[in-house]
């Protein structure tokens, strides 16, 4: 990002340390997507020279970003902003576009892509006979190379015959082949990281995720889709739009 689209105006009269009207100023930008994790925020010295502050200044206005976990220090590297997504929980979004419309480069780090046979839970949520067999992706999901989510997805072989096929959106491969589904339930609620887990997302072991079971439909009502997500807390938002009923 140019330091000189920061426009940065300091107001003399505030009782706000200058510092902190900086990184309010930057927090605004963030936020309305002016400055977007596709491009790495000014260094000290570029933002001090774009906005006439000084270096302590321009180090402690990132410093705070960074304390507040809006940006992220890569050491030779530069300051970039944390992703943050988020996710409309009455919109079926896929997140490799979602991420996409905010600036952020998807992709997918691939644990396993394997047919098998489905378990009970997978019968039942999926509505399969004993004997089927079912694809299991199981990935991390990251938006420029932070990890967001490990995301475990279950399909009916029907669906997905071919595992190793999908790429970095498996909502896209499925609309190529008109499966996409249309409509979904989601369960999400508060858990832990287990150990395991903790290990495969690269955070602390208890660490605090948010956990989503969706199971998605086709457009005939067939479920399609089975997922269960664990998202990184600090990366994601799920906002409700409420209307009150007459």
């Amino acid at each position: 990002m140019n330091s000189d689209a920061i426009n940065f105006t300091p107001n003399p009269d505030s009782s706000t340390p200058l510092y902190l009207q900086l990184a309010a100023h930057l927090d605004c930008l963030i936020h309305s997507g002016t400055a977007h994790g596709a491009v790495a925020l000014p260094s000290e010295r570029a933002l001090s020279e774009g906005t006439g502050v000084s270096r302590i200044t321009s180090r402690k206005a990132i410093d705070y970003l960074v304390a507040q976990g809006l940006v992220v220090k890569r050491h030779g590297s530069g300051n970039y902003i944390k992703p943050r997504l988020e996710q409309p929980v009455s919109k079926l979004v896929s997140f490799s576009e979602e991420l996409k419309s905010r600036g952020f480069a998807p992709s997918s780090q691939w644990l396993s892509r394997t047919l098998g046979p489905a378990t009970p839970e997978q019968q039942i949520a999926l509505q399969l006979a004993p004997t089927s067999i079912v694809a299991r992706l199981e990935r991390l999901r990251l938006a420029d190379k932070f990890v967001m989510s490990y995301e475990y997805s279950v399909l009916p072989e029907s669906v997905l015959p071919f595992p190793a096929a999908v790429g970095d959106s498996l909502y896209a491969y499925l609309k190529e082949r008109d499966l996409a589904p249309e409509r979904a339930i989601q369960h999400i609620r508060a858990t832990n990281a287990g150990e395991v887990l903790a290990a495969k997302m690269g955070v602390d072991p208890h660490q605090a995720l948010i956990f989503v079971t969706r199971t998605a439909f086709s457009r005939v009502g067939q479920p399609v889709e089975l997922t269960h997500s664990y998202c990184h807390s600090d990366y994601y938002d799920f906002v409700a739009e409420l209307r009150q009923t007459t």
